[in-house]
């Protein structure tokens, strides 16, 4: 177990060294959990966050992968209210397939520039 806590730790560093972040481009973070996916627009120059949202707020009955595209039409929906049109992926240690390019996908669609 402390073996692949430690691979995780590691490509997490991996992958958010290759992402840069500026005021102008916050960072759109994704958590996926085994019943639930999370996302959350940040602002690492000041440290909040400024959009959320989740599929546990939906009451939407379906797949985890449509909920999970429901989640993204809607984060991006709130961060094209707020002003943001450029953000930048940061998918922590989760391979880019299945509910996290279906979340991508979704939010490219919605005009949300990664």
């Amino acid at each position: 177990m402390l073996q692949k806590g430690l691979k995780r730790y590691r490509r997490q560093v991996r992958i958010r060294a290759k992402i840069s972040w500026t005021e102008s481009r916050p960072r759109l973070a994704i958590f996926r959990s085994n019943t639930s996916i999370y996302a959350q627009v940040i602002d690492d120059v000041a440290w909040t966050t400024i959009v959320s949202f989740s599929d546990i707020k939906t009451k939407d009955k379906g797949t985890k992968t449509e909920s999970a595209a429901k989640v993204w039409t809607k984060i991006a929906e709130l961060a094209l209210a707020k002003g943001i049109k450029e953000v930048v992926f940061d998918r922590w240690w989760f391979a880019y397939h299945g509910r996290v390019k279906a979340l991508a996908d979704s939010a490219r669609e919605a005009w949300l520039q990664f």
